[in-house]
């Protein structure tokens, strides 16, 4: 799986697909019915189904532990992501594996850098470590990590998981709160030079973090027509910021159903024929997007992965950008 550099998709012209694999966290906001009486066996059958259609990444999210404040919306069922795909990792093949996104500030950067690390070993070269500042201030007061800080923390510490993901089994880095030398870790990542890392979130901080220091952007929340200024303002960053590489831009789409669904899917939903569908979604191409990720209305595991073959059979021949 070792593509001899950071991993990108688009390169074959075609908007590359992922999603956000259900059941592992299930806010009300976007959680199915279905999902709540569903598990592991659930997630396996998903992810298996992602492989066969060539879909580019599964993803699982993390939060640590809900307050009570939050919880009638968010619930308090979140997998852990490192154990979640290092599980999918091994009855999946092909799609990669994306964390979306890990609070990496909650940890030391070894710590994190150890557990990617083996998850890449593991899944022969399919990790995507995707990061983000994180927003539940009471996640970061049981941990004792300093809230209000947590995004010059987060910046620290990807300066720090370049380093210790990278080629050297004794990294050496130092930083304002981290400082290591010395100490060597393996097994290494089986990416070269490291495995790539997306910064999420859609704040001016958050964009420039990730035009500044991240493979790729993980946009949250940003509506369709909010986007071109959005990237424009990445693109400005990086550019007087002197990155000359390039840098994979994400979306989170509409929720998306292949055909009539004969159910009620929300005024938002993509629906009708592949041809409506892919036509819909080649316009975040036409904005500069590389990897879109999609939501599949459902009413059963089954239907899910009937759309999941539908969109990978019918619609995705169809993303040409």
């Amino acid at each position: 799986m070792d593509d001899g550099g950071v991993w990108r998709p688009g390169g074959d012209g075609r908007l590359a697909y992922g999603m956000q694999l259900p059941v592992q966290a299930q806010s009300r906001v976007f959680a199915e019915g279905w999902e709540a009486g569903a598990g592991p066996r659930d997630l396996v059958e998903i992810a298996r189904a992602a492989d066969r259609g060539g879909f580019a990444y599964v993803a699982c999210c993390e939060h640590l532990a809900i307050p009570r404040r939050l919880a009638e919306a968010m619930g308090t069922v979140w997998y852990d992501p490192v154990a979640t795909l290092a599980h999918l990792a091994a009855v999946t093949e092909r799609v990669r594996l994306l964390s979306h996104v890990a609070v990496v500030a909650f940890r030391h950067p070894l710590l994190t850098a150890k557990q990617y690390a083996t998850l890449d070993r593991l899944s022969g070269g399919r990790l995507i470590l995707g990061v983000g500042a994180g927003h539940v201030a009471e996640e970061f007061e049981a941990l004792g990590v300093d809230f209000a800080r947590r995004g010059a923390v987060l910046d620290e510490t990807i300066d720090a998981l370049k380093v210790a993901l990278g080629p050297e089994e004794y990294p050496a880095f130092a930083g304002e709160r981290f400082a290591f030398e010395g100490l060597g870790q393996a097994p290494r990542p089986v990416q070269a030079p490291r495995p790539p890392i997306w910064v999420g979130g859609s704040s001016p901080a958050a964009v420039r973090r990730a035009a500044v220091r991240g493979d790729g952007w993980l946009p949250q929340g940003d509506r369709r027509e909010q986007l071109p200024r959005q990237i424009a303002r990445l693109r400005a960053a990086r550019e007087a910021a002197g990155v000359t590489e390039p840098v994979v831009i994400g979306a989170i789409a509409e929720p998306v159903y292949v055909g009539e669904p004969g159910w009620d899917v929300g005024r938002h939903t993509v629906r009708g024929k592949p041809e409506a569908v892919a036509e819909s979604l080649r316009a975040y191409g036409e904005m500069g997007v590389r990897q879109i990720q999609v939501r599949f209305r459902s009413r059963s595991r089954e239907e899910l992965t009937d759309q999941m073959a539908a969109f990978a059979a019918e619609v995705a021949p169809q993303l040409s950008v």
